[in-house]
């Protein structure tokens, strides 16, 4: 029973990064220096060379959390199955099943895992506030749709990340 939780949320976080990291490859994609892309009316708010290239830098160390992630969780996943496969036996009657996972690993991974996909988080945000910055003016410039923009997503995203980490170390405890 434990075993299989372990594996149905092991499959949860390597789809979550599979979305994240589609996101990830569809802001690659854009070109932040394309004028058109830009609603900046004032010459003042442009954004820097240093936005366009910080842009792309998280993005990457984005990518590169959530692949470390999901290689993670997959491996874990490919571990508990190639184990329960290696001591699965018929059983008599009387005997049950008995599969061994040594917990303090898995326990780890799963951490390291999580640890992974929250640096993603972290690094793809970082990438959605240049994006804002680059689209509708520098937050230096004081523009109030960047604002309006960032704002939430500096609130939201790291009240779900908290809360995601407070899940992950209590289940790492458990």
């Amino acid at each position: 029973m434990a075993t299989s939780i372990h594996i149905t949320a092991l499959d949860g976080v390597v789809n979550v990064n599979s979305l994240f990291t589609l996101a990830v490859f569809i802001g690659l994609a854009w070109n932040p220096r394309d004028p058109s892309n830009s609603l900046v009316s004032d010459p003042n708010c442009n954004p820097t060379s240093r936005m366009a290239e910080d842009l792309v830098a998280f993005h990457v160390y984005s990518f590169a959390s959530f692949l470390f992630s999901s290689l993670i969780a997959l491996g874990l996943k490919q571990a508990i199955r190639l184990n329960i496969t290696a001591s699965f036996h018929v059983p008599t009657r009387l005997e049950p099943v008995v599969y061994y996972v040594n917990k303090s690993v898995l326990r780890l991974g799963m951490l390291v895992s999580g640890v992974g996909s929250v640096c993603g988080c972290g690094f793809l945000m970082m990438a959605l506030v240049n994006v804002v910055q680059i689209k509708v003016g520098t937050l230096a410039c004081g523009s109030g749709h960047a604002y309006a923009a960032v704002i939430p997503l500096l609130i939201l995203v790291p009240s779900a990340l908290l809360i995601y980490a407070s899940l992950v170390l209590y289940a790492f405890t458990r």
